[in-house]
């Protein structure tokens, strides 16, 4: 979707298949979780989400309103990459991975660099959409 269309478009099929595996993913994660900060995560993210998709269904054509959609969906993605980049990196390669620890420095540049894409590509997004509406 980010590549066709530029940001997660909710009444898509692919946007509807986006709510459901991000649903289930994110709620997955609370029996699973072994830290307190997956949580936080689980929580953001299905909050993303409904702020997202709730706006989406308020049939409105204004340019905020898309913007603020755009901008949680983007932010749900962001949410989902955090543990999956902190996963990666601890467990592989397997016998000596990447990183020992959360704190870590290569894994704290590889999440940073991780938030500046996230906010290069929001931004890239915004400003499509205020070109395009």
């Amino acid at each position: 979707m980010f590549i066709r269309y530029g940001r997660i478009i909710p009444q898509s099929a692919a946007g509807g298949t986006y709510l459901i595996a991000m649903t289930i993913g994110a709620i997955s994660a609370y029996p699973l979780a072994n830290v307190w900060v997956s949580y936080v995560i689980a929580t953001l993210t299905l909050l993303a989400l409904a702020g997202g998709y709730g706006i989406s269904l308020l049939n409105t054509t204004g340019l905020a309103l898309k913007c603020i959609e755009t901008s949680s969906l983007s932010f749900s993605t962001f949410l989902l990459m955090l543990p999956t980049i902190t996963e990666i990196f601890l467990r592989l390669p397997e016998g000596a991975p990447l990183a020992r620890s959360l704190d870590a420095p290569v894994l704290l540049y590889a999440q940073a660099a991780l938030l500046v894409i996230f906010l290069l590509g929001l931004t890239a997004q915004l400003i499509l959409l205020l070109r395009y509406r």
